[in-house]
C-alpha cells in the first residue's frame, strides 16, 4: 500500500434525523444501521482500509465520541482520532487535520469522506478515488467525487462542470446551493450537473494552500499551533484555541473560491442515509414493501413501512401505510414517511415536554 495515502473520515455529526436510534450521546455513525453486522463507521473504515494503510486513517470526531470510536475501530490507536472540542462545521477541522498530516508526511494525499454514507460497489469506489489520488499526485487540484442525479431532489447541493469536457475528470465551473424542485429538474435536463456528496480528495499541499489563500484568519489560527502538533502540547493548544474558530463548511471556504476544482461522476451507487425513508430505499422489501430491520414481523394490510426494532422483537402491523415504526428501549416512534424532514422538530418537542435525556 502506498505510505503517502491518507483518509480524513469525519464522524462528528449527530444525525438527528434517525431519532430514537442515532442520539447526541450514541449517533447513528456508531450503529449497526443496514442490519449488516457493522456499523456504519466499521463499513467506511473498512472501505476506505481497501486503498489507504489502517494507520493513515484518521478519525474527525467530537471529543464525546472518543471512546467509541477506539471501541467500534480496534485497528486504530489514539494519534488517530482528531477530537473537536467544540461544533464548528467542517473547515477547521479538516485544515486541522490536514495540518497534522502534513507535519508527519508533506507528500500525502487525502481523501475527506463522511463515516455514515452507502457504498455498496467497494471495488469502484476504490477505482474511482486512485483516480483522484493519481491526479492530485501530479497537479495542484482540489477533487470532488459528485453522484450523477437520479432524480430532481432538492435535498442536496450540486456541482455544475464543465459541459465541453471529454475526459473522466472534469473542471467544476460552480457549485450551487440545494435548488428547489423546478431548478433541480433544469439542472438535470441540462446533464452537466452532479450531486454534492460531500467526498474531497487533494494533496495535503493543495488543501493547505487553499485555506491560506482564502480563509487566512482561519489560516492564521491553525497555523501558531503547527509545533504543538502531534505532540503532548498539542491538546492543550486545541482546547485554547479551537472554539476561537469560524463556523464555515469547507465547501464555502475553499471549495467555493478556488479556481483549481475538478469533479469525477462517481461510478458506484450511493446514498448518504440522511433519514429513515433513504435508508428504506437502500434495505431489501418483503412482498407488502416493508423494510424490516433485527424486528420479526407480521404484517396484515400494511405497506411502504420502516420498521427497526432491537434484535427479534416481533412487531405485528394491520392497516398503516408508509410510516416509520422505530422501537428503541424508552421511545417508541410511529411516524409518517412524508414527514420525516420533521423529526428533528419532534425531537426537539420531546426534549421540551420530557426532558433533554431521551435526545
Amino acid at each position: 500500500m502506498n505510505k503517502n495515502y491518507y483518509a480524513i473520515l469525519m464522524a462528528g455529526g449527530v444525525g438527528s434525523r434517525f431519532w430514537p436510534v442515532s442520539t447526541e450521546s450514541f449517533p447513528k455513525q456508531f450503529h449497526d444501521m443496514l442490519g449488516t453486522g457493522d456499523t456504519l463507521i466499521q463499513k467506511t473504515f473498512q472501505r476506505l482500509s481497501r486503498l489507504i494503510p489502517k494507520e493513515n486513517i484518521f478519525i474527525l470526531t467530537n471529543e464525546r465520541y472518543n471512546d467509541l470510536v477506539l471501541e467500534q475501530l480496534p485497528d486504530v490507536k489514539q494519534r488517530q482520532v482528531v477530537l473537536e472540542p467544540a461544533m464548528r462545521n467542517t473547515a477547521p477541522c479538516i485544515l486541522y487535520a490536514s495540518l497534522k498530516i502534513q507535519k508527519e508526511n508533506p507528500d500525502a494525499v487525502m481523501i475527506v469522506a463522511p463515516s455514515d454514507h452507502w457504498i455498496e460497489d467497494e471495488v469502484t469506489f476504490s477505482k474511482n478515488v486512485q483516480q483522484a489520488f493519481d491526479y492530485c499526485s501530479e497537479n495542484d487540484a482540489l477533487m470532488t467525487l459528485g453522484i450523477q442525479p437520479t432524480f430532481p431532489n432538492t435535498g442536496y447541493g450540486y456541482i455544475e462542470f464543465e459541459k465541453s469536457s471529454t475526459e473522466v475528470i472534469k473542471p467544476v465551473n460552480q457549485f450551487r446551493e440545494k435548488p428547489d424542485y423546478e431548478t433541480a429538474k433544469q439542472f438535470i435536463a441540462q446533464g452537466n450537473f452532479l450531486w454534492n456528496a460531500g467526498i474531497f480528495m487533494w494533496s495535503v499541499k493543495s488543501v493547505v494552500e487553499a485555506f491560506k489563500s482564502n480563509q487566512p484568519t482561519l489560516y492564521a489560527l491553525f497555523e501558531t499551533g503547527i509545533s504543538s502538533y502531534n505532540t503532548d502540547a498539542e491538546s492543550n493548544f486545541i482546547k485554547e484555541n479551537y472554539p476561537k474558530a469560524e463556523n464555515i463548511s469547507v465547501d464555502y471556504a475553499i471549495m467555493e473560491k478556488s479556481k483549481n476544482v475538478n469533479v469525477i461522476a462517481a461510478e458506484f451507487d450511493w446514498n448518504d442515509l440522511g433519514t429513515w425513508g433513504s435508508l428504506y430505499d437502500k434495505l431489501d422489501k418483503d412482498a407488502s414493501g416493508n423494510a424490516v430491520v433485527l424486528a420479526k414481523t407480521l404484517a396484515e394490510d400494511a405497506s411502504g413501512n420502516m420498521i427497526r426494532t432491537k434484535k427479534d422483537k416481533i412487531v405485528v402491523v394491520d392497516g398503516l401505510q408508509d410510516y416509520i415504526i422505530v422501537d428503541k428501549e424508552d421511545v417508541l416512534l410511529i411516524y409518517p414517511k412524508s414527514k420525516e424532514q420533521d423529526i428533528k422538530k419532534v425531537l426537539q418537542k420531546v426534549k421540551d415536554k420530557f426532558g433533554n435525556h431521551l435526545g
